[in-house]
């Protein structure tokens, strides 16, 4: 394991979430590589999308950990005087019985994992709600019969799960269906019911003393950061590590809404200090 927050104190050349050719990444690993170089980096993680037991084709498949783990080095032999390389993985949660704290997850080499939520439970299936809002919209009637308040509280229970579970390192976009959610109901997020739910898992997360994700891919194309900045605050004042990461899925967006995140986290870390 890698002391994640030494290094986020050291620099903010860093970067934990990215994906590649292992799962829904756009580029190869070592395209990737030469990009966050190009970027400046000094720190790059990997974090395919972690194996599940249900088709998804976003998912990297298990027979491809290796492989996966075997590239990360072969790249650390290749560029390791020039960028520190880490093998990472972001860990879906699907059910009590399929998530980080499974045991199959630490039988892995990994430096470090991401717990995140993207599927919830829709009738016989687990179903995606991360991917675009035209797409989320049209699985809002095909699976859930429009009850929006039905995906998020599952999405949220899932979230809270996976966090009491425990097993990984940083939560990854902890209110990621805040964006798709506020597409299909506006507003959605400003009501008490919601931020409610936002705030039990930040409790969590205080409670457990993880890592909290700024994820800053959603940026420049919706002018949104997970958790939404009204967030922040709160999890700041209360001693909760943030570290900004971009999500990267293209080697021409490795560094896509870090400046912004870091602008925004450092100048709440001020004013929580006043």
């Amino acid at each position: 394991m890698i002391d994640i927050l030494k290094i986020v104190s050291e620099t903010d050349n860093y970067n934990f979430h990215s994906h590649t050719q292992f799962c829904d990444g756009r580029a190869p690993m070592e395209t990737m590589v030469n990009a966050a170089i190009g970027e400046g980096f000094r720190h790059w993680g990997f974090s395919p999308h972690s194996p599940i037991p249900i088709e998804s084709p976003c998912n990297m498949k298990r027979d491809d950990t290796d492989a996966y783990l075997n590239e990360v080095q072969r790249l650390r032999d290749i560029y390791g005087d020039r960028i520190n390389l880490y093998a990472g993985m972001e860990i879906d949660y699907l059910c009590p019985e399929w998530g980080p704290a499974n045991s199959y997850f630490h039988d892995l080499q990994l430096d470090y994992r991401i717990g995140s939520v993207h599927f919830v439970p829709g009738g016989d299936d687990f179903v995606d709600v991360d991917g675009k809002p035209e797409s989320f919209i049209k699985k809002m009637e095909l699976y859930f019969d429009n009850d929006i308040r039905y995906v998020v509280n599952a999405y949220y229970d899932n979230l809270c799960a996976m966090i009491d579970a425990g097993g990984f390192d940083i939560v990854g976009h902890l209110d990621k269906i805040g964006y798709n959610a506020s597409c299909f109901s506006p507003g959605i997020e400003e009501e008490a019911w919601y931020r409610s739910r936002v705030n039990e898992a930040i409790d969590l997360v205080i409670n457990r003393n993880l890592i909290a994700e700024l994820n800053t891919k959603a940026w420049h194309t919706a002018s949104r950061l997970f958790p939404k900045e009204c967030f922040l605050p709160r999890l700041t004042a209360s001693g909760v590590p943030v570290i900004v990461s971009s999500d990267a899925h293209f080697p021409d967006r490795v560094n896509a809404g870090r400046k912004e995140g870091l602008t925004l986290l450092n100048s709440i870390i001020t004013s929580n200090k006043r």
